[in-house]
């Protein structure tokens, strides 16, 4: 059971992987994206690691794939809409959070 109010930080797993020599050969996501908690075995969407084949970053946050956060989202092509409904979404495809604005009497 989730408690409620408690943060959370998630990390990366990705479909790709590149090498960027300019910071000293770190490995960074490419591809397609899906926030992931470290120590489970599956994304936040429920996809499997393992059957995925999806590579783990667990030194990559999911706010930097964010186009806008140049960190580590120079290849990445998409993010996993789902994980990004649960992880937090900003960007130019950002919907804005659910509010009434004409309550029922």
């Amino acid at each position: 059971m989730r408690r409620k109010g408690r943060s959370r930080s998630y990390a990366v797993a990705a479909s790709g992987q590149w090498t960027d020599e300019e910071e000293g050969r770190r490995r960074l996501p490419a591809g397609e994206v899906h926030a992931w908690e470290p120590g489970r075995n599956e994304t936040v969407c429920g996809l499997s690691l393992s059957r995925s084949r999806l590579v783990r970053f667990a030194g990559v946050t999911w706010t930097d794939t964010f186009p806008e956060s140049g960190g580590a989202a120079d290849r990445v092509q998409r993010q996993c809409p789902r994980c990004a409904s649960v992880a937090g979404r900003r960007g130019s495809d950002a919907r804005p959070a659910w509010h009434r604005t004409n309550p029922r009497p």
